[in-house]
């Protein structure tokens, strides 16, 4: 369950250094071999560095699944809170920004993957970097007990430092990643199709289409025409598929890219809203008010 925060909860995050939130890259410091991927208990004391407080918003630069055994825990990710319970996952892609609560114990496995450990082949067939597919997964039994039994088999992989050379460990970590992250991946992509209904063809190309021209274009006919669909249809489909307008469907994605920009650069307010279509900063700070409540600056100021 995902409750959209656009002002992003301030406590904990005061006397971040400068004027972005950091990005943290992966501690390839502390991964066993020195290899592109850690796997572990989660606790009260892990962290990507040791400037990095959890609870602070911030960024980093890989991948993390974290499969849980206990709850709730209540995890904001893209400025959106989400509550997982026992036997729930959260994946969460390079990039995007997020924070661990202070008031939730994080009990269960942790994983962790560098990009570029895996071949292009395999990112592609796992959809690495499907941002569109929620962070929050919930498996059924037969889900659950098989992605437990691919974590766990990746987990004694990665102890097993032993048995096999550096380079032959490092291979077979990469194939039993890759089993697990297919299964991933289709528990992903099947959450996203039963949480939109029957899958619609003219939604996903309106999606896919949104997903490349947002910064440009927020026009719902000029979509409607590139698609070849009347713009009657688009609304049909889009409503069926989401359960709003095709326009409301384009303004949430453009706050949201508004979202990452102010929250982890420090772009002036007029290059942010030139960044996601809007040349002119008073019309920008107006349709980022009327979506979020707050203004631009109000909204970068309640992260610092």
């Amino acid at each position: 369950m995902a409750d959209e925060t656009p002002q992003a909860e301030a406590e904990g995050d005061e006397g971040m250094d400068g004027d972005a939130i950091r990005t943290f890259p992966f501690p390839a410091d502390l991964a066993v071999g020195g290899v592109g991927m850690q796997i572990g208990p989660m606790g009260g004391d892990r962290t990507w560095h040791a400037d990095a407080p959890l609870h602070r918003v911030h960024r980093i630069d890989f991948h993390v699944v974290m499969l849980f055994t206990d709850g709730p825990v209540r995890h904001m990710v893209d400025f959106a809170e989400y509550e997982a319970g026992a036997g729930d996952l959260l994946w969460i892609r390079p990039g995007q920004v997020h924070r661990f609560a202070r008031s939730s114990e994080y009990r269960g496995t942790v994983l962790t993957m560098q990009p570029g450990f895996l071949p292009r082949a395999t990112v592609e067939a796992t959809g690495l970097y499907r941002y569109d597919l929620p962070p929050l997964l919930r498996p059924g039994p037969e889900q659950l007990s098989a992605l437990r039994a691919a974590l766990e088999q990746l987990r004694r992989e990665y102890e097993d430092t032993a048995s096999l050379p550096l380079s032959l460990h490092t291979a077979v970590l990469r194939h039993t990643l890759t089993a697990f992250l297919l299964r991933l991946a289709h528990l992903a992509a099947s959450s996203a199709e039963a949480a939109r209904r029957p899958a619609d063809s003219t939604f996903t190309l309106f999606r896919d289409a949104v997903e490349k021209g947002f910064a440009t274009q927020h026009s719902v006919s000029a979509y409607a025409d590139a698609l070849g669909y009347s713009r009657r249809t688009l609304v049909r489909a889009v409503r069926a598929a989401t359960g709003e307008t095709p326009k409301g469907f384009i303004d949430k994605r453009v706050v949201l890219e508004a979202k990452r920009l102010l929250a982890h650069t420090d772009m002036p307010i007029g290059r942010v809203g030139a960044a996601v279509g809007f040349p002119d900063a008073a019309n920008f700070s107006k349709f980022f008010q009327l979506h979020t409540g707050v203004t631009p600056v109000a909204f970068r100021a309640e992260l610092h």
